[in-house]
């Protein structure tokens, strides 16, 4: 039997909302993501991978996100972060010391306090153990730039993982997970894609697109899937673009956000059917 991975991308708040509005668009029209072997998260998506896999219905998840901003904190990834970034992938394209370069900068950034996002992200996961499913969340050691994948037997925290790899640098905490420090997956690649491989058949859910340099660029990954799966990618459209907006991290653009990833979802899913179903 084909073997079915659904790779959930970075893109903030709005990539969460948006996520879930293009799964539950999918499920309207006959199309199960959830159905999946594998999941694999990386910031925003390890937040919707977590929830998609807990045992909540997908349409009170999807409903959640039209309800308001809620509790969640506005932000801003600022202009001195992403100079910061910037700079680290002139300096070198080695993905270890990029990867470092932007540690030391999260480490040092000022930010609110670790404990008071944890409080964050756990509310935002309706259950804190790990899933039955397949589930794996990326993170990057701050301090050595080493890529991290948790699951369910690395002994971690379904909180801490989730917390680590919605990490982002200069504007959240680093997560202390036994000792260590950690940041957002994305520093690595948008969707770490190339976590799928093994898999039959493949969904990309890339609320982001960004790569270049020392950061893994998402065509490379998919191209090298595509050598044995069958893979398909789902990026915003215009309209969805439109709706969530220049600001990843502004919580009142998550019912819109949400709204066009479903509206997104009827006119994909007769492509996305060939993929998942096996008639590709």
């Amino acid at each position: 039997m084909a073997t079915k991975a659904l790779v959930l991308g970075g893109g903030g708040v709005t990539g969460v909302a948006w996520e879930l509005g293009v799964l539950a668009g999918l499920a309207d029209a006959g199309v199960d993501l959830l159905a999946a072997d594998l999941f694999v998260g990386t910031s925003a998506g390890s937040v919707v991978a977590a929830q998609v896999t807990s045992g909540i219905e997908l349409a009170g998840l999807y409903e959640k996100q039209l309800a308001g901003s809620g509790a969640e904190v506005s932000a801003r990834i600022g202009r001195r972060t992403l100079a910061g970034i910037g700079l680290a992938m002139l300096r070198t394209r080695d993905e270890l010391a990029f990867r470092r370069r932007v540690g030391r900068m999260a480490l040092a950034a000022s930010t609110m306090p670790e404990a008071e996002r944890r409080a964050f992200i756990a509310g935002r996961l309706p259950i804190h153990s790990w899933p039955e499913a397949r589930l794996l969340v990326t993170a990057v050691d701050a301090e050595t730039g080493e890529f991290v994948v948790f699951d369910r037997d690395k002994g971690v925290a379904l909180v801490d993982a989730v917390g680590a790899s919605c990490a982002v640098p200069g504007v959240w905490p680093p997560v202390t997970i036994d000792g260590r420090r950690y940041i957002d997956g994305g520093i690595r690649s948008a969707t770490n894609a190339d976590l799928a491989a093994g898999a039959d058949r493949v969904v990309v859910i890339a609320p982001v697109n960004a790569g270049g340099g020392p950061i893994a660029r998402l065509a490379t990954q998919v191209a090298a899937l595509r050598r044995t799966a069958a893979v398909t990618v789902i990026r915003p459209d215009r309209s969805a673009g439109q709706a969530i907006g220049r600001n990843v991290l502004d919580p009142t653009r998550r019912a819109p956000a949400a709204r066009a990833g479903r509206a997104q979802a009827t006119t994909i899913a007769a492509a996305v059917a060939q993929v998942w179903h096996g008639t590709a």
